[in-house]
This record gives C-alpha cells, structure tokens and sequence, in this order.
C-alpha cells in the first residue's frame, strides 16, 4: 500500500460505518428485526414504481446526461418554487446525484480545500465525518442539548475561525428528530453572511415533518446565493434503493460541485429519474399518506418505548428516536446494542457513532419507526421479554 493510501486509510478509519454492518449483521445472523438502520420495510406509493417499470420499458436504460435529465431537473425546481419560494434555473442550478450522500460528497470535495473547517451539528450523520475527511478538511461540532435538542447560537459562534469554509446543516435532523426553528436557523444564516461561509444544507427529510414545517435556510436574507440545498426522493417516497437525489445552488457554486460529482458516479438512476420527476410533479397527495402513516408509528414507538421505562420524547420530523438506556441500568449504548440481537432478537445502534463527545452520546440509543406496525409490535414484545 502506497503511503498516501496508509495516510488516507488511516485518516478514515474512525469514520468508518463498522457499527451499522455490525448491527445489519447480526439483524441477519440472529433474524433480529431491524429497528436501527432508517430504511422502510415496504415500498413506496404503487404508481412511482409503475412509473419507473414504463420508464425501463421505454428504453430509458443508458447513461442520462451528466446533470440528471431535463424533466427531473425541471421538476426539482418546480417543487422549490412551489413549496419554498426558491426560484433555481433547471439548467445550471440543479444537479441530479446518486442520493444526497453522493450530494454531500461532492460538495464537500469541491468546496473545501486541504487544512479549511467544516462546522456541523452534532450528533452527525456519521457521513459528514467521512466526507469532510476525504476533502482534507477538519470538522467541528456544535452541540445540540437534550432533551430537547436545541443549538446555542453561541455554542455556533464558539466553534467558528478564521479556516471555516462550510457549514453543514441537517434539519430535519438526524438522529434527534428536530426541526431548526427560526432563531437557530436566522442564526445560522447571520453569521454566514457575516463570515462570508457557504451553507451546505441536507434537507433529505424535508417532507417527514410532524408539527414544525421545514424551512430551507436558502430561504433566508443573503443565503440564497451561499447555499448548496440538498434533498432526496429516497426518503420522501421511501424509495431508498434508488438512490436519486438532488443539489441546487447559484450556479457558480453547483459548477464546482458538478466537477466533483462527475468523478464518483457521473450518472446513475437513468429509469428511476423518469419516475421520479413524475412524482415531484404529481404534487403533495403522494407525501400526505406517507407521513399520516409515519405519525401514527412515531405514536406507537414512542408509547412502547415509554411502557419499558424509556424517556422517548416525540421526534418533530425524520423517523428516529433517541433514548437513553441509562434509564434501564444501562450505561453504554454500544454495550447495550450488541447485546439486544442475540436476547431478544431486535436490533438499534448506539448513538455514540455520532459524536465527537464520547461521553455525551454514550448512553444514548438510535431507533427507527419506518416499519411495519405489527413488526413494532413484535419489536416492541421481545423487548418487553428482555426487560422482564
């Protein structure tokens, strides 16, 4: 191995995702039920699938253009003027990616050079971590408290220097649940413009909101012009397999971005990108039903978790709900996690894996409600077996 690969390998060793192929394993191993790794159990809505079988079977099967096909770029854009306000050339200010993380990637790649800061929440999508490795770049944390997940815009302040390039923002947040408000997100958006630093923002759970509605901070004075909006079909229409996701910005910024994401994938998704720019088009009804359907499961995790003897405080968007396990006698949620397939057959991952702060995310455990109801209720009766 060439010492610029020792070094590189080396670098992204603690970002690695060991704990969730550790997890899946034993889901697999034990014929545990998988209530850590945020994937729906079922398919989305029947008529996006028709929608990708027609675009398959209308010889939509080679390489898209580099940028994603025009009818999805033009749907894109349509659904941020539409649900935003936010007005993106179809033709240089959408960039259609191989899901958000691939977005994420390349604009991190792009945008950062060796040695410069990338400021994120935390807890962090473990990602962020990785991605901002592989640009050289060096991360830094801003706390969200519990238990109700709120940022300090001074904890913000704090954390920001003279080498900040990007602020990466999450929200609807995952893991935690929150929905930046206002103040957190005006916040945000002062300091960039104070500062003179680009907002990369994964907005992926954008439509999987339960009370706050999600606003994009490109939304706010000056941002539009600094911002890198991402989002994803995947999670929307709970189609995770396809991987379509998507990238607006100035087009100066989603230029570079372009340059990078051109050498990971190019392209990918060429029939899915046809359905999907069918649903963005067919409007709001095809969400609806969905998050109807994701609140009464959040009710019925969180009520089940509550009856064992966990705090399990309603999530505002995403589908994920964080506990801490010190309330079962537990104090590390790695330990408790690993111990969970082989008692009873369900799995969760320990929150730890996103964070910086050790201490702070030890206790503290990752489920997800974008399952069946019967199989939370058979998640939720072995656990009960455990604990008695």
């Amino acid at each position: 191995m060439s010492a610029r690969a020792e070094h590189l390998s080396a670098r992204l060793q603690g970002y690695t995702t060991t704990i969730f192929a550790e997890m899946s394993a034993l889901a697999l191993e034990t014929g545990s039920i998988n209530l850590g790794q945020g994937f729906p159990d079922t398919d989305g809505p029947e008529q996006i699938k028709r929608w990708a079988i027609e675009a398959i079977e209308a010889g939509h099967n080679q390489y898209p253009p580099g940028k994603g096909i025009p009818e999805l770029r033009r749907a894109v854009a349509d659904h941020a003027r539409r649900c935003y306000g936010l007005q993106y050339d179809p033709e240089d200010e959408v960039l259609v990616t191989a899901g958000a993380t691939e977005a994420i990637a390349a604009s991190l790649l792009a945008l950062c050079e060796v040695g410069d800061e990338v400021v994120m929440l935390e807890p962090y999508y473990d990602a962020y971590a990785a991605c901002t490795a592989m640009a050289g770049a060096t991360r830094r944390v801003v706390p969200l408290r519990g238990p109700d997940w709120r940022m300090d815009p001074d904890d913000l302040e704090a954390v920001v220097t003279a080498r900040t390039r990007i602020v990466l923002v999450n929200s609807p947040h995952n893991p935690t649940g929150r929905v930046l408000d206002d103040g957190e997100l005006s916040a945000i958006a002062q300091l960039c413009v104070e500062r003179d630093l680009v907002a990369v923002t994964d907005e992926v759970y954008e439509h999987l909101v339960y009370g706050p509605a999600h606003v994009p901070l490109a939304s706010y004075p000056g941002m539009r012009e600094r911002t890198v909006s991402i989002s994803s079909a995947g999670k929307t229409f709970a189609y995770t397999g396809w991987k379509i996701g998507w990238a607006c910005a100035p087009a100066p910024l989603l230029a570079a971005v372009r340059t990078a994401k051109q050498f990971l994938t190019y392209v990918s998704g060429a029939p899915f990108q046809h359905a999907i720019a069918a649903a963005l088009e067919a409007g709001d009804a095809l969400v609806e039903t969905t998050v109807e359907s994701l609140r009464a499961r959040r009710e019925q995790l969180c009520a089940g978790l509550e009856s064992l003897g966990l705090e399990a405080p309603r999530p505002e968007g995403a589908y994920f709900v964080t506990t801490d396990v010190r309330a079962l006698g537990f104090e590390d949620g790695v330990e408790f996690c690993r111990m969970l397939p082989e008692r009873c057959g369900v799995v969760a991952i320990p929150s730890v894996v996103f964070y910086d702060d050790v201490p702070a995310g030890r206790p503290l455990v990752r489920w997800t409600f974008c399952k069946q109801q019967a199989v939370l209720d058979d998640a939720l009766e072995r656990l009960a077996k455990l604990l008695r």
